[in-house]
């Protein structure tokens, strides 16, 4: 299961700095949209996001939203952020991770995939030698296909969250 274990989980994407990216040697990272940067459904990135994106862009890292919706809904998305975007991604493949190392010239050891999902996001950085930061999925109304895959999801994120137990203080606070 290494393979579906993040390399570090992180509440949400705001918690995730530009020394920490730095300290692993990361110069560019892959966002999921879904779930990651808004709640599903949401069309548009919200000031935030956009404000968070801009300033991991002005540390100098290279920005990828890759999602494996269709092209017209990550377009919309992406559309006032001004970065690199793929759509029907394919994730886990390494599709996305690959196309980020082209558009920014670095090598998959230097990207972060960042997203909600073990079987799509985690799956996809491991898959391509990029490092795995798994967030907490915002809280929305989910289908059933994604509700069936966060059942299977569980013991793999309870084993994960024993043995990484300062991860997750925070959300733990918050309950």
């Amino acid at each position: 299961m290494r393979f579906l274990t993040p390399d570090v989980h992180f509440p949400d994407v705001y918690c995730i700095t530009p020394d920490y990216l730095n300290g692993k040697g990361i110069k560019a990272l892959v966002f999921d949209i879904d779930n990651t940067l808004v709640t599903y459904g949401t069309e548009y990135p919200t000031d935030k996001v956009k404000a968070f994106l801009s300033s991991l862009s002005d540390c100098g890292f290279g920005i990828t939203i890759a999602s494996n919706n269709h092209e017209n809904r990550v377009d919309r998305f992406c559309r006032e952020l001004n970065v690199f975007y793929t759509f029907e991604s394919g994730k886990p493949s390494k599709k996305c991770v690959r196309l980020s190392c082209e558009k920014f010239g670095i090598g998959p050891g230097e990207v972060a995939v960042v997203g909600d999902q073990l079987f799509t996001d985690v799956w996809c950085a491991k898959n391509s030698g990029a490092f795995a930061i798994h967030v907490t999925p915002l809280k929305c109304r989910e289908s059933s296909f994604i509700r069936f895959k966060r059942v299977l999801e569980r013991p793999i994120l309870k084993s994960y969250r024993h043995n990484h137990p300062e991860e997750f203080a925070a959300e733990e606070d918050q309950q």
